[in-house]
């Protein structure tokens, strides 16, 4: 994939503020405050989220900000770390000089390869890959203590990840949780402005964009793989949600 085709999935840049542009709403956002040699407070932005209060005004750190395309989508153990990482807790702090310059090596190569001519998708996966799994590893050992509706969210989402292809209604993760499906969308709604449904289709778009640019299914074999009972009705939402169609979008972007 050439870089032209991926320029627009992650950025990284100096500083953040209100006024800072994400790549979109469903995007991950990491933000690295640097205080001295031995502090760097670890700042999160969860999909459909903004980064907490405390991110915003500080000049000296730099923003990691990535489309959910760069997450392995094929390794779900993998992805829902990263979920989990994301969703535990708006920040982390690191205040142990060896942890600082751990996180610090592994920023300086994403950063290497994002700048690059030459950069490879593949390289620039993997290396985010090491950062990401590099902070969830300090992530579980700083563990802090969740909110009810907090393990609810990870836990629908955790399991929507899960069973997204199969399992398509808010009345099915809400019952499988222990809350009515009304209860599970007030939490969804507080915590990331979301109904469940909405959340779902996210997903679904998400893998369908994935599919139509690595996998060999015909479009009317993923409207089925999603759990759309037509060719038409996948392609209508496709469409309404992306701005082109399914067939249009593999040409675009193979």
């Amino acid at each position: 994939m050439t870089k032209e085709v991926w320029a627009d999935k992650i950025k990284i840049a100096k500083g953040l503020d209100r006024n800072t542009e994400m790549l979109s709403v469903n995007s991950f956002g990491i933000y690295f405050e640097y205080r001295s040699e031995t502090n760097l407070i670890v700042h999160f932005k969860p999909l459909n989220e903004s980064f907490s209060e405390r991110a915003y005004g500080t000049k000296n750190g730099i923003l990691f900000n990535f489309e959910r395309d760069l997450i392995e989508e094929d390794d779900i153990e993998y992805a829902l770390d990263v979920m989990s990482c994301f969703n535990q807790s708006p920040q982390l702090e690191l205040d142990k000089q060896n942890e600082v310059e751990q996180v610090q090596k592994v920023m300086h190569l994403v950063v290497d390869e994002y700048n690059n001519s030459n950069s490879s998708y593949i390289m620039l996966k993997t290396v985010l890959k090491v950062l990401l799994l590099t902070l969830i590893r300090f992530r579980n050992d700083d563990f802090i203590g969740q909110d009810l509706n907090q393990k609810r969210l990870f836990q629908f989402l955790e399991m929507m990840e899960i069973t997204f292809l199969t399992q398509t209604t808010s009345a099915y993760y809400a019952t499988q949780i222990g809350i009515s499906e009304k209860r599970l969308n007030q939490i969804l709604k507080e915590k990331l402005n979301m109904t469940a449904k909405q959340i779902i289709q996210q997903r679904q778009i998400t893998e369908a964009k994935r599919r139509l640019i690595k996998s060999e299914l015909t479009i009317k074999e993923l409207a089925f793989l999603l759990g759309f009972d037509s060719l038409s009705s996948f392609s209508r939402f496709f469409k309404k949600t992306v701005g082109e169609s399914p067939s249009t979008f593999r040409i675009n972007h193979r």
